[in-house]
């Protein structure tokens, strides 16, 4: 209870006193535990309104995709802190989510920002067809071309002709009546874009995540967070097997006993 006289801090998240906690307006014991799903929870406490089971599908799709993708640099730089420091569970998984940028897990809000800003662009009327989406896109692709800019969302390091994850997301963002605008406009990137680069790349998984987040209503600066948010879950799963099948030990004398020393070469 605020004192009078005191300052006021509103939140609409969470509060708790010596016999009960709050949080989104319901009892955290008698209406949360065991009723709601962690994935449900965490887009509601984004947007503070309860979602609808299609959101929370398409939501948790997304959060699946991003989990994990095996030895990637998140998860060396988390196993190799662990080894450093095995008492330090959390530095580990700190580690391997910093780690989180423009490269590896970044192009889901790059993604869904250079969708939004592309939107923008559009004005008030959206176009009703696929031709409509293709110009829009096109023209999106050829002012990041001109600006020299990369188009975030566009190829992948392992998967070179189709990146599994992305159709399954348009299947269940369009089944759950979800595939909105920003979707659109990403499928009609991944149609024209071979017109302006001369090439054609995929759809890579993290950007396709980014576009349907972005259709859920998310805000486009806080999409980072939510790749985060599931790769924190990858991370766990890759220190408790760093625990089990200890092997960091080998990456570290990998690269430790083959180095090779070069002097310094004079100015």
């Amino acid at each position: 209870m605020t004192r009078p006289g005191q300052p006021r801090y509103p939140t609409s998240l969470g509060v708790s006193d010596a016999d009960t906690i709050r949080l989104l307006g319901h009892d955290l014991a008698a209406d949360l535990m065991g009723k709601v799903g962690f994935g449900e929870l965490a887009l509601w406490l984004v947007t503070q309104h309860r979602p609808t089971p299609s959101q929370v599908r398409v939501f948790e799709a997304v959060l699946v995709a991003l989990a994990d993708h095996g030895f990637t640099p998140t998860a060396i730089a988390a196993r190799l802190t662990y080894l450093s420091a095995p008492d330090s569970v959390q530095g580990a998984l700190a580690a391997g989510l910093l780690g989180g940028g423009s490269r590896f897990l970044g192009a889901t809000e790059d993604t869904g920002l250079f969708l939004a800003d592309a939107i923008a662009e559009a004005g008030d009327v959206l176009p009703e067809d696929a031709a409509g989406w293709d110009a829009l896109a096109l023209s999106a692709v050829r002012r990041a071309r001109v600006a020299g800019r990369l188009i975030p969302g566009l190829g992948h390091p392992v998967h070179k002709v189709t990146d599994p994850r992305t159709p399954v997301l348009f299947e269940i963002a369009e089944e759950e009546r979800l595939f909105g605008p920003h979707l659109r406009l990403f499928q009609a990137i991944g149609r024209v874009h071979p017109q302006v680069l001369g090439r054609t790349l995929p759809l890579n998984g993290a950007g396709t995540c980014g576009a349907a987040l972005a259709d859920l209503g998310l805000p486009a600066s806080l999409l980072r967070g939510f790749a985060l948010l599931a790769r924190a879950a990858g991370l766990l799963g890759q220190l408790a097997e760093e625990q089990r099948r200890p092997i960091a030990m080998d990456m570290y004398l990998a690269i430790d006993r083959n180095s090779e020393y070069q002097p310094p070469q004079p100015d």
